[in-house]
């Protein structure tokens, strides 16, 4: 059975290129198109009541299988996950991106100037296209297609990564709320710590800490772990921060907190028991 998280098909529906591994009334190629709010939330079915399974950030391009009663079937072209979103939070008219922002949370401004109402904020990893640049009292701002403004120092052209170092980009979001499903700046889970840091040093990571544990890197042993590696739980990822220190979005703090993984190992063993595995991207 093929995952309805990275596969694009219902009874009535399906991806045209799942034709022949799937049975469906009817396979369609899908539209391309972008998200147009600052965190899309992408749900199992199209209600409201659905818990999110993860997140689309402002400007990441999707393709669209279907339009019913104001919802989306969608796949990400970023990580393949599929799944429905309102049809408000997108759009046909694609600007192409130039840059990506990558500060864990900046602020749209209509101008240049920190002085005016901002007029919407966007995340770490969210696309951008800009088209020129201003200064207001020493403070330079990257002007967006179609207007509003950001900090130009939060921006960095697509090609640029934020860091070489992905747990060092994890770290910027120590504190940040604990959010199930999240994958932004303003609420992240723990497999969303790992894709988002990793997305934005230039490296590829699947959606869910499942996912991660089965194709993230390779198998290592506890007593080899050091910076940058990965520790699985049931249902949970955490990164070394060093070979004693565990970086992870939890449930415990409702945080990105550090803490010792001895003490973390104890603490989750009670609900989730001892770590699965351990694996060094």
């Amino acid at each position: 059975m093929l995952d309805r998280r990275l596969n694009a098909f219902r009874p009535d529906l399906a991806d045209i290129r799942l034709k022949g591994q799937v049975e469906a009334e009817r396979f369609v190629e899908g539209d391309v198109a972008t998200v147009v709010v600052p965190v899309a939330g992408i749900r199992p079915r199209p209600d409201f009541r659905a818990s999110i399974d993860t997140q689309f950030l402002f400007g990441e391009p999707i393709t669209v299988f279907d339009r019913q009663d104001e919802w989306a079937f969608v796949q990400s072209d970023i990580d393949g996950y599929v799944g429905y979103l309102p049809e408000e939070d997108i759009s046909d008219e694609i600007d192409e991106p130039t840059h990506w922002v990558v500060a864990p949370r900046t602020f749209v401004y209509p101008g240049p100037d920190l002085r005016f109402p901002h007029a919407g904020e966007l995340s770490m990893g969210s696309r951008v296209s800009l088209v020129g640049e201003e200064e207001t009292r020493g403070t330079k701002y990257a002007l967006m297609d179609g207007g509003g403004a950001v900090i130009a120092a939060h921006c960095l052209p697509l090609e640029q990564v934020a860091s070489d170092d992905y747990v060092a980009i994890a770290a910027r979001f120590l504190e940040t709320p604990y959010l199930w499903g999240g994958r932004s700046g303003f609420g992240i889970d723990c497999s969303g710590l790992v894709q988002l840091s990793m997305m934005m040093a230039g490296r590829e990571a699947p959606r869910d800490s499942d996912m991660q544990a089965a194709r993230l890197g390779t198998p290592i042993t506890r007593e080899e772990l050091r910076r940058g590696d990965l520790v699985f739980w049931k249902g949970h990822v955490g990164i070394m921060e060093d070979a004693e220190t565990l970086l992870h979005a939890n449930g415990h703090t409702m945080t990105v907190a550090r803490e010792n993984l001895e003490a973390a190992i104890k603490r989750i063993g009670w609900l989730y028991e001892a770590p699965t595995g351990y694996r060094r991207p």
